[in-house]
């Protein structure tokens, strides 16, 4: 049952925030800046109001997230210290002598109520709701950008998954027949793929053949089990714990494993919206969402500041129809407009290559003509043909046999005379400068809230944590300005 948040009980200590908790205290000022009523108003439909053992306040759960966040510790951690710190309490509204919650109601409060609810683009808002009612956001201008989060899982090769789960199938099946032993087709003893693909289909077909073993409840788990991953290995080469993390890459030679967050923010380093994808996901597709977002959170936005990534053909013709000049760069291979599939392909600007729908990279480019001279430029990409081989998307993608797999788009040198004319403004060059803000913020996320790591599995969890994080350093920055 859940009733409304109350603030600080009577008692007989409470004067004794007066004397230890300074006025100028960071959370002092967050309780002074913020009302947090609107947590109850989101979440209050995921609790009974009339039935069943009063709930702790959803409003003091949300604010020991944000303190665990402000302050990159464990959720063991906040509970202790919220027990003797004296401005914790006084943050979490409670009487000096008032007990703690036990640390395992923060996981509880965090996958029941926190579950299916915007929570990012909520707390986006409310903080540039109260930058904008301060004053503080002036310039009409965004500054966008992309950082990367690790899966709080490693990534194992998918070979090592496929030898572990048929191992464990054939130790299922002796349990029951040991004659098996002698039935069972020769192991793959190579490292590679597709000989270790083949032989768990076969293992898969044998079985499948047995209605007498494969029916026994044990066998049958191990087998869907194995089918699965076959699935998912002909599918993404890398397999792990996390199911929504996905390979994505820094650079040409340097790949991670996780998650994408795709920012907009003011100069006044103030975060307008953010996207959370998997890392495989191009930055310059999301630009649409970010600017959506942000106008819709009360920016008027005239500019867009960013790098090569953004300037797609798709996003300057949306930029131009709103009359925004983006300050970015102009990307000869992204900004062409007669590229196939452009839906489809990606391109990954750090890693200047791009990136099929399986969300494989291009391991190599090549250009072929010459430049300036009358007839357009190809730039072909070279993707590695054994992964296609075994790819799930590969019909209508990868024709069987073929020895290689290419993709070229035309780079035309007449295009985007307007976008080039602009670059070479000193408006634009003295704009430009100032893109180096967002990484900034980008590393304020990682190195002080712990953004550089998931805290849990799956998109959702990493939507939460983000949500959070940027809550809190939208508030630090508010008061800093203030």
């Amino acid at each position: 049952m859940l009733v409304q948040q109350q603030k600080i009980q009577f008692s007989l200590y409470s004067s004794l925030y007066d004397l230890i908790v300074p006025k100028d205290n960071m959370l002092r000022k967050i309780n002074e800046l913020i009302g947090f009523s609107f947590i109850y108003d989101e979440l209050l439909n995921k609790y009974c109001t009339n039935n069943g053992r009063t709930a702790e306040s959803p409003v003091r759960m949300f604010k020991y997230l944000l303190l665990k966040t402000i302050y990159t510790v464990s959720d063991i951690d906040v509970v202790e210290r919220s027990r003797f710190d004296m401005s914790f309490k006084y943050f979490l509204e409670m009487a000096p002598e008032e007990d703690v919650i036990n640390s395992s109601t923060l996981t509880k409060y965090r996958k029941l109520r926190l579950k299916d609810t915007d929570l990012l683009n909520l707390l986006i808002s409310k903080t540039v709701t109260i930058a904008l009612e301060k004053g503080i956001i002036r310039p009409k201008s965004i500054i966008v950008d992309a950082t990367h989060t690790l899966s709080r899982s490693n990534p194992f090769s998918a070979i090592a998954v496929l030898h572990e789960r048929s191992k464990l199938l054939r130790k299922t099946v002796y349990l029951f027949d040991d004659q098996w032993k002698e039935r069972m087709s020769e192991k793959n003893n190579t490292n590679e793929l597709e000989k270790e693909l083949a032989y768990c289909k076969e293992l898969e077909r044998r079985l499948e053949k047995e209605q007498s073993l494969s029916s026994i409840l044990a066998v049958k788990e191990k087998l869907n089990l194995l089918k699965e991953t076959i699935e998912d290995t002909q599918e993404n080469f890398t397999l792990s714990k996390d199911p929504d993390a996905k390979m994505g890459h820094k650079s040409a030679d340097s790949s991670f494993f996780g998650y994408k967050t795709h920012l907009a923010m003011t100069e006044e380093r103030i975060i307008t919206a953010a996207v959370v994808t998997s890392g495989e996901k191009g930055d310059g597709p999301e630009l649409p969402k970010l600017l959506e977002i942000s106008q819709e959170n009360g920016i008027d936005v005239d500019i867009i500041i960013g790098d090569g990534a953004y300037t797609g053909k798709k996003n300057l013709k949306l930029t131009s129809g709103q009359n925004i000049k983006v300050v970015a760069r102009l990307n000869v291979t992204i900004a062409q407009g007669a590229r196939k599939d452009e839906d489809k392909f990606d391109y990954n600007k750090d890693a200047d290559r791009f990136v099929c729908p399986a969300g494989h990279m291009a391991i190599r480019k090549a250009c072929q003509g010459k430049k300036n001279v009358g007839t357009n430029q190809i730039q072909t990409y070279y993707f590695d043909v054994e992964k296609c081989k075994t790819c799930s998307l590969k019909e209508g993608c990868y024709k069987e046999g073929t020895k290689t797999k290419t993709y070229s788009v035309s780079i035309k040198s007449d295009l985007h005379q307007e976008q080039i004319s602009f670059q070479e403004t000193d408006y634009y060059k003295e704009k430009a400068k100032r893109r180096y803000k967002i990484e900034a913020k980008n590393s304020e996320l990682k190195n002080v809230h712990g953004y550089d790591r998931a805290i849990s599995y799956g998109i959702t969890n990493m939507q939460m944590q983000g949500a959070i994080a940027i809550f809190a350093v939208n508030l630090k920055r508010i008061l800093k300005l203030m």
